[in-house]
């Protein structure tokens, strides 16, 4: 038996200490009330709610509701109880044990326990979740007893504890599951989890409902009756319901950020960016290196050097974002800026152009691209058009492509395009979120948020193998150091911006960012104030 190191024990003491600091305020916030409806916009419509299944932003919403993983994180990112009430990794790091509770029920009644853990990590995820099944490639998975997991490593990999929230390893109903197709199982449009609220109707082209899990494992909770999220294609009708009353939350892609600043002026709306701290996501112009100009990088540094990212910031995301330097989100403690960057200069781009063989026509042209936009409301549009723009400047002609958010994954995952815009949570460690969108082998054909882009250099695929399974901090560093040297060097995708999503929620709804998956949280404690 391995010595045991705790990460977590839900000691009573500490719940304790917790309760008398939370109550200690100058004025003990009051006691959350019961009841209520929660409108929240969603836009675009999802193409479904399992998670895994799909993974597209408007899916995670109402699914995260629905669905819970073993654990959850705070704004530190530091794990905390959710389906597992404690755990345990022993001092080698490579043994996890997690106790789960007891007392928890699927919304058809069934009883949860370990063998849903492990046909989740084992069958569910290896199957369906391109992000998550190199991480449990990693692990044997055994349930000594119905309310205990051991995961078995072969090898040290410091990321896997950050690896168990409700996106990353949804765990799912092995009764409903086992011996199916996944993917056509017909719950998937009527999901069963073990979250606070259970799916009750989904009508097309208007809303997703969820009521209240009436036997949900936390007593009292959740406060709310029920949560409709609602399609509501036009922007102005969003920001418009929100200013009436009519829906009470708009997050990520519902609101135009040009009309954040009046929603924020509203005494009875309230406006943060705090919540995103796990997901740290990044836009990014996906190019495909397996078309041509592509795969010359003197063609992916013209594009870097064509585009104005300041503007992209200022103008297209209203300051909600950050200028990327690469692949790592600058609020990584991998990150580094010691990288090469690419400032706004169109005559470098038409230089390295030059150098192709790329001379324009007699209409000014040198190449001719598609681009296809993510369809996710004007603002994307905006910034295809930008780009469409930019690239002009330098005499790439681009093509604009429209779809819908099903054929634009589609094409995007089956490789169909030349360029996509598209943004990723990038995670908490770079092995989670970074590494799945460069490493070689990680191009599937046919599943998303994959590499995609085709890129391949195995000095990459080394330092990201090594650094996944290396113990020592100070030498991850170095590694995720390197890799982004040489990934900012080679462009193997075009950042655009860090981005910095608002959640725009009624000032009376409590409780709906609270840690580090801000509004993707179960809001198990959401609440409204009477």
């Amino acid at each position: 038996m391995r010595p045991q190191r705790t990460i977590n024990r839900w000691a009573t003491g500490l719940a304790a200490a917790a309760v008398a600091l939370a109550v200690s305020g100058a004025a003990a916030q009051a006691e959350p009330q019961r009841g209520g409806t929660l409108n929240s916009t969603l836009w675009p419509e999802p193409p479904g709610i399992v998670i895994g299944i799909n993974l597209n932003a408007p899916t995670l919403l109402p699914s995260t509701k629905i669905f819970e993983g073993l654990l959850t994180y705070d704004f530190q990112l530091n794990p905390q109880p959710m389906l597992a009430e404690s755990w345990e990794v022993s001092e080698d790091g490579l043994t996890y044990t997690f106790n789960l509770r007891d007392d928890v029920t699927w919304h058809d009644g069934e009883p949860f326990t370990s063998q849903d853990v492990v046909y989740t990590l084992t069958e569910f995820i290896p199957e369906v979740h391109a992000r998550s099944r190199p991480t449990f490639a990693r692990a044997k998975v055994e349930a000594p007893d119905d309310h205990t997991v051991v995961l078995t490593l072969e090898e040290p990999y410091g990321p896997l504890i950050r690896s168990f929230d409700a996106i990353g390893a949804p765990i799912v109903p092995e009764h409903v599951y086992a011996g199916s197709d996944i993917r056509e199982n017909p719950v998937n449009r009527s999901p069963i989890g073990t979250g606070p609220f259970k799916f009750s109707e989904w009508k097309s082209g208007e809303y997703i409902h969820l009521v209240r899990n009436d036997d949900y494992y936390l007593d009292g909770r959740p406060y709310l009756d029920e949560i409709y999220y609602r399609f509501i294609p036009d922007s102005a009708s969003r920001a418009l319901a929100l200013e009436t009353g009519q829906v009470q939350l708009a997050t990520q892609n519902d609101i135009e950020l040009v009309d954040l600043g009046r929603l924020e002026a509203m005494p009875h709306l309230e406006v943060t960016t705090k919540g995103w701290e796990w997901g740290a996501p990044i836009s990014w112009l996906e190019m495909n290196h397996r078309r041509e100009p592509f795969g010359d990088v003197r063609f992916r540094k013209a594009v870097m050097y064509a585009l104005d990212h300041a503007f992209i910031r200022d103008n297209i995301f209203f300051g909600y974002a950050k200028v990327p330097t690469g692949p790592i989100h600058s609020s990584s403690p991998f990150y580094t800026d010691d990288v090469v960057t690419y400032e706004h200069d169109p005559d470098k781009a038409r230089a390295l152009l030059d150098e192709m063989g790329l001379t324009p026509d007699g209409d000014g042209v040198r190449a001719e691209i598609g681009l296809l936009g993510l369809p996710y409301g004007e603002l994307w549009d905006r910034l295809s058009q930008y780009i469409k723009q930019a690239l002009g400047e330098v005499g790439v002609e681009v093509t604009l492509e429209a779809s819908d958010v099903a054929g634009w994954g589609s094409r995007i995952a089956n490789w169909d395009v030349d360029m996509s815009t598209t943004y990723l949570t990038t995670l908490s460690d770079p092995a989670l979120g970074v590494a799945r969108s460069y490493i070689t082998d990680n191009q599937k054909k046919g599943v998303l948020f994959t590499n995609t882009a085709g890129y391949s250099n195995p000095e990459v695929d080394r330092l990201f193998a090594e650094a996944a399974s290396e113990p020592n901090h100070e030498k991850r560093l170095e590694m995720y150091h390197e890799v982004q040297k040489i990934i900012a060097d080679e462009v193997a995708l075009a950042w655009l911006a860090e981005l910095q999503w608002p959640t725009v929620h009624d000032a009376k709804l409590k409780n709906v960012v609270r840690n580090g998956l801000g509004p993707n949280d179960n809001f198990a404690e959401a609440y409204f104030e009477q």
